[in-house]
């Protein structure tokens, strides 16, 4: 059983619990482990037949449990009990973007929806909008949801960067480390730092092909492996990834690593220029038709990308912009910008802590920040009205403010600012009294509800919060999670229009759930001239280092250190 059919498994059983009206810390007890198991690069059956798996964080005695009867009969106990009173189907429409296990149980209990087939006939038959808070848009997100589940039965064919990069991390960590191995990178779309991948590309060079071939087939991290060769194997992870392990002489390592980091349309466009000045590329080498000094067929190699792309003529290009969006242009001309590094942040705006729905102190949280070398660390607890429990009034705020004030007057390394993420209404106003929030070093404004207006009233809520004076920035500003929940409809560019106007910042939102603003907006607004920040959203000291997810947005939307106001000192 591969680790992801084991967390996919404590995903069922946390909707389930969900569905059944658990409370949600048991609920969020499983999602975690889930996700801790799915970026698991050991073998967690293994683990729970050998007594190990609770070295794996947050899994403990009653987890193991559960998991070792998953690994030993193929079905966790809790979960067949849960099902012989919740309807399966249930479970099927839980999937669709927006609706929540809460609102499932309501159409349930209300319409007597029990799969899939029901929620379609009731909502074709407009049943659904009479049930309170919900409406007309409601019925028609249901029914695209049905479309894409029809479409996708068994989920997105893509994963979310966050959960195959670290596997891809250590898969090129243990080549490196093989004795057969010379040099060895990652490719493809997980080099390219894209919000999704298929799979993980790994290009090596050995003086032993073969035999680096069949080492990388036994890593702790394989579940299964092709047969290997001089040029390479192909395997599958613990975790259902599938790796393509190429291998070439060193000599052309530059062309192989050039053609496999992609993109096609990248790759499409330089081979068809190429052609214009009589060059053929290909993970081969470039072959000239008019240097007669060689034979015929004959192709040059190249040891690095760089002087791939010299002989052809182009600046070199980092692979986040290799997307076929003008960057061949702009390195032919030389013009390609100064992209953004994740050592120029010197702070981070957007944190969470225990005080709303973060799992860390305000000091645990500051020395996270202060260990990252951060000059300044903004605690942005959720406001009185972000509706999803554990937020924060105004007078605790107000202690809040004062909390701070102590910490920054003790001895320590980096300063707290004192901040709120606050909810923006339907209306466009925003929590707390302009008193408050005059008193705050730092306001971030977010929409955390009522997602189903259309574009004219989203953009309009949203320019509201932009017009307000007290609203320093506007936080994930589409609301969209990746493979999980499309952007609400927002006009991005009256948006960006009123964030130059009133000289309101918009967030590259980290979490890589998230990176939203997208890369193409993320350009549009800071070619525009909008002034970004690029923040983590952290809820836990660990999650800060997401903001190089963040930063890979940043630098797929062509950002330059200047236009992100976090690389600046707090003063400036």
């Amino acid at each position: 059983m591969t680790n992801a059919q084991i967390a996919e498994a404590l995903e069922e059983l946390a909707v389930l619990y969900q569905l059944d009206g658990a409370d949600q810390y048991r609920v969020l007890a499983y999602t975690n482990s889930a996700r801790t198991i799915k970026s698991e690069g050991r073998s967690v059956e293994e683990m729970a037949k050998n007594g190990t798996i609770t070295e794996l964080p947050g899994v403990g005695k009653t987890l193991e449990e559960k998991i070792v009867a998953l690994v030993e009969t193929g079905e966790i106990p809790a979960a067949a009990k849960l099902k012989e009173k919740i309807p399966v189907g249930l479970l099927e429409i839980s999937r669709i973007p927006g609706l929540g296990p809460k609102t499932v149980r309501r159409l349930h209990d209300e319409l007597d929806v029990t799969g899939p087939e029901d929620l379609r006939a009731a909502a074709e038959a407009q049943k659904v909008r009479g049930l309170k808070g919900l409406g007309p848009k409601v019925e028609e997100k249901i029914l695209a949801g049905l479309d894409r589940l029809e479409a996708e039965p068994e989920g997105p064919a893509r994963l979310r960067l966050d959960e195959i990069r670290p596997i891809a991390e250590e898969l090129v960590a243990a080549l490196r480390a093989d004795p057969n191995c010379d040099k060895a990178e990652i490719a493809g779309s997980v080099r390219r730092w894209t919000e999704t991948c298929k799979d993980v590309d790994l290009i090596a060079t050995s003086p032993s092909p073969k035999e680096l071939a069949t080492a990388a087939a036994s890593y702790e991290l394989i579940a299964e492996a092709g047969k290997p060769s001089d040029k390479g194997v192909k395997l599958t992870t613990n975790s259902g990834i599938g790796v393509d392990l190429r291998i070439v002489a060193p000599e052309a390592f530059g062309n192989l690593l050039q053609h496999f980091s992609g993109s096609g349309a990248h790759n499409a466009e330089l081979r068809e220029r190429a052609v214009a000045q009589g060059l053929h590329v290909s993970e081969n080498g470039i072959k000239d038709d008019n240097d007669t000094s060689r034979g015929a067929g004959e192709t040059e190699s190249f040891g690095t990308e760089q002087e791939v792309y010299a002989r052809l003529g182009y600046q070199y290009i980092a692979p986040e912009l290799r997307e076929n969006r003008g960057e061949l242009d702009a390195a032919a001309k030389g013009e390609l910008p100064d992209l953004i590094e994740r050592s120029q942040i010197k702070g981070d705006l957007h944190s969470h802590t225990t005080l709303s729905d973060g799992v860390a102190t305000l000091e645990e949280m500051a020395a996270a920040a202060e260990a990252l070398g951060y000059e300044y660390l903004a605690i942005t607890d959720h406001s009185e009205s972000h509706g999803f429990g554990n937020n924060v009034a105004a007078d605790r705020l107000w202690q809040r403010i004062e909390e701070i004030s102590e910490f920054n007057h003790e001895k320590h390394g980096i300063r707290l600012l004192s901040g709120s993420e606050v909810n923006i209404h339907p209306d466009g106003s925003v929590d707390y009294e302009d008193d408050l929030l005059e008193a705050l070093d730092w306001v971030i404004a977010s929409i955390h509800t009522s997602f189903s207006e259309d574009e004219k009233k989203n953009t309009d809520r949203m320019i509201a919060a932009i017009e307000n004076p007290l609203v320093d920035c506007i936080g994930h500003p589409t609301g969209r999670l990746i493979n999980q929940r499309d952007p609400y409809p927002l006009n991005i560019e009256r948006v960006i229009a009123a964030a130059i106007e009133h000289d309101t910042m918009i967030e590259i939102n980290s979490n890589p759930r998230r990176r939203d603003l997208n890369e193409i907006h993320a350009r549009m607004a800071a070619e525009a001239g909008v002034r970004i920040v690029i923040n983590t959203d952290a809820h836990r000291p660990e999650t800060l280092d997401f903001i190089e997810y963040g930063i890979a947005t940043a630098r797929r939307a062509w950002i330059t250190a200047d236009q992100v106001m976090n690389t600046r000192s707090w003063w400036k």
